[in-house]
């Protein structure tokens, strides 16, 4: 088993699983459905394409810096009402939530032949990448040098080194599991274009960092 490793670092990322209407979250670290969605872009493959394959990759993430979590206002007008026209005379205002400056470690963890496309296709991407919005792009590249890694998820995901200068003393990891953990509704079951989406289960560990006088 292998696992494939990518940076997601920006001025601005948002990862949201269950807006709805005119409201837009995020949660506070990426989801499996928009890393699945950045690598599509990166593959140049359509909405309406399968996404069997990646969906059964497992996913993890380290958590190099928390991000500070915004929110900011769109406005719109034109939009649909009950009788499915759009109404000019109205203005919607819609709040969206992001997070900013946050640094994240994420493993996607399965067949090696796979994960090596995703790589090539992350240095040579066919459509831009983002950040789970379009207007979010990655602030450093999201293919790491060496990033496929012949290590477990876990393994991998604590043995890279830091993204950051000056490390945190303690990081979240999060691991894709089978059975238990807390629920995440953004394990996808269909084309993007459908937007279905079920559950998963992730588990959550704080990693500390060694003390100098305990090496």
């Amino acid at each position: 088993m292998a696992t494939l490793l990518l940076r997601l670092q920006g001025p601005m990322q948002s990862w949201g699983t269950t807006s709805r209407f005119d409201e837009r979250d995020t949660q506070l670290e990426p989801s499996k459905s928009g890393v699945l969605g950045l690598v599509c872009a990166a593959l140049g493959r359509d909405r309406s394409e399968p996404v069997d394959d990646l969906a059964a990759l497992r996913m993890g993430v380290r958590i190099d810096r928390e991000g500070v979590l915004m929110r900011d206002y769109q406005t719109a007008t034109g939009v649909l009402i009950a009788s499915g026209k759009p109404d000019h005379n109205r203005t919607v205002v819609s709040p969206r939530y992001y997070l900013s400056d946050a640094v994240f470690l994420v493993g996607l963890e399965g067949e090696r032949r796979l994960l090596a496309q995703i790589q090539q296709a992350l240095l040579t991407p066919h459509w831009p990448l983002a950040l789970g919005r379009k207007a979010f792009v990655p602030g450093q590249p999201v293919a790491l040098v060496d990033a496929l890694q012949e290590a477990d998820l876990r393994s991998a995901l604590l043995g890279w080194p830091s993204l950051l200068d000056k490390p945190a003393a303690s990081q979240r990891l999060l691991l894709e599991d089978a059975a238990e953990g807390s629920v995440r509704l953004d394990q996808p079951v269909a084309p993007f274009i459908e937007r279905r989406f079920g559950p998963r289960f992730v588990k959550q560990e704080v990693i500390h960092a060694p003390h100098p006088t305990d090496a």
